[in-house]
């Protein structure tokens, strides 16, 4: 959406609402960075912003009547306008217990958590309000508390885990202060719900920069607050053909990996069962054997507590659970094909699979070029074959299980899954034998009438 939609209702609202965009979206427009969102602020109390809005012919919802906030449809997308407002006292650590509206700009600005986010720009024209010096700090890459971080902090303990977020999305240093009060306030941000915390790392790990917000997390208490079981991967060495330990590799592969959900989440997970499978032999050679395994209980476990949807822990485990495989020149035709078989059998896409391999060679740091010429060689085998669309469910039979069943003259039952089990995997192993009449001669084999 562009400003036209909200100089039409600047117009709608009047002159004396002085209507002025807030919080991120300020930020996003100064940096130059796309934005989904227009927060807006108004000194109309909400009522009259409804009552202005609906003459105008504009679509209104009374979202949050009891914090100032209105929504106004423009251009069939929802914008937020709340009233000029003060906090009263915060009580749980997220969320202040009443709101005092009819205040002034300039006081509502300074409720708000960080310089760069308390900024306004009036809508229709006027100077930037920058009371707190945000446009300084976005200049000298900076997040600062607006205000003592210690207050600030302890208002809301989500705003710790939000700093490193935004130091994760836009490649920023926290302010030492700011920084400093971070594990001062941990049990406030102890009081914050999973959903919030959930959401939080989501946007740290798809950000720029990922490494940098998660190297903050542990650096503050925020690690061992919301995922203690990472702990342990902190100088956890590992062997000869990796350069960086657990925790060092692991923030590379999330730096490497495409900025999705599911890849950046596979990223922190994926190696989190290897310190309790770290074992040393004879010879002082490094092992994690059953790491892949070890990893799923733990990414299990991380997700299932942050209330991740059904669909990302099993993107994520799919992800996990095959990245430890190395195709080796041992493999032929067949042993591809099988393997395609298996990431669709886990919904798991042989892009996908690659992307994820490739940040996790990358992340290794050792033998680096000869590890990716390695991988792309294996991509073009895997893609090449995949292309050539072979059969890889019992889907693809050509003889399907109702055929099969006029065939041994027998009613469905277990006897039929295992059956067309075998055949596919002779169609496997030889693509030609899928057909009608050579799938119809091995089944009589198979049930012992040839």
């Amino acid at each position: 959406m562009t400003w036209a939609p909200l100089l039409r209702l600047r117009e709608a609202l009047g002159p004396d609402a002085e209507l002025a965009v807030v919080g991120g979206a300020v930020r996003d427009e100064l940096l130059g960075r796309p934005h989904a969102d227009w927060d807006l602020a108004t000194r109309l109390l909400p009522q009259a912003v409804m009552d202005r809005a609906r003459t105008a012919g504009l679509k209104v919802i009374p979202t949050g009547l009891q914090h100032g906030t209105v929504t106004v449809i423009l251009e069939d997308r929802p914008v937020e306008i709340t009233t000029f407002r003060s906090d009263g006292d915060y009580l749980d650590g997220r969320r202040p217990e009443s709101v005092r509206l009819g205040v002034d700009l300039l006081e509502d600005l300074s409720r708000r958590d960080f310089t760069i986010n308390a900024m306004a720009l009036p809508v229709g024209g006027g100077a930037l309000v920058d009371p707190f010096g945000g446009q300084v700090d976005l200049a000298a890459k900076v997040i600062r508390a607006v205000g003592d971080p210690m207050l600030r902090f302890g208002e809301d303990g989500l705003r710790p885990l939000r700093a490193c977020r935004f130091a994760a999305q836009l490649g920023f240093e926290v302010e030492a202060a700011t920084l400093a009060a971070i594990p001062r306030r941990l049990d406030v941000s102890r009081k914050v719900s999973v959903e919030r915390v959930f959401t939080e790392m989501d946007k740290l790990l798809r950000g720029l920069e990922p490494a940098r917000g998660l190297d903050l997390l542990a650096r503050t208490g925020l690690l061992d607050l919301w995922l203690p079981e990472l702990r342990s991967l902190i100088g956890c060495e590992q062997n000869r053909y990796h350069r960086h330990d657990v925790w060092i590799h692991t923030l590379e592969v999330a730096g490497f990996a495409p900025p999705e959900p599911a890849l950046r989440w596979a990223a922190l997970l994926h190696d989190a069962g290897k310190p309790a499978t770290r074992i040393t032999g004879p010879e002082g050679d490094v092992h994690f054997y059953g790491h892949e395994e070890a990893s799923l209980e733990v990414a299990e476990a991380i997700l299932g507590r942050l209330k991740a949807s059904h669909a990302l822990r099993q993107d994520v485990a799919a992800l996990i659970r095959h990245h430890g495989i190395h195709p080796t020149k041992a493999w032929g035709d067949a042993a591809c094909r099988r393997f395609l078989r298996r990431l669709a059998d886990d919904g798991l896409s042989l892009a996908r699979w690659g992307a994820f391999r490739l940040a996790d060679l990358q992340g290794k740091g050792v033998d680096v070029d000869q590890n990716l010429a390695e991988h792309g060689g294996w991509m073009a085998r895997l893609q090449a074959l995949a292309a050539t669309t072979p059969p890889l469910s019992v889907r693809a039979l050509a003889l399907d299980g109702a055929a099969l069943m006029v065939l041994a003259g027998r009613g469905g039952g277990p006897w039929l899954g295992d059956l067309q089990r075998r055949l596919l995997e002779a169609v496997i192993e030889d693509p030609g034998t899928n057909t009608p009449e050579r799938l119809a001669e091995l089944a009589r084999k198979e049930l012992g009438q040839a």
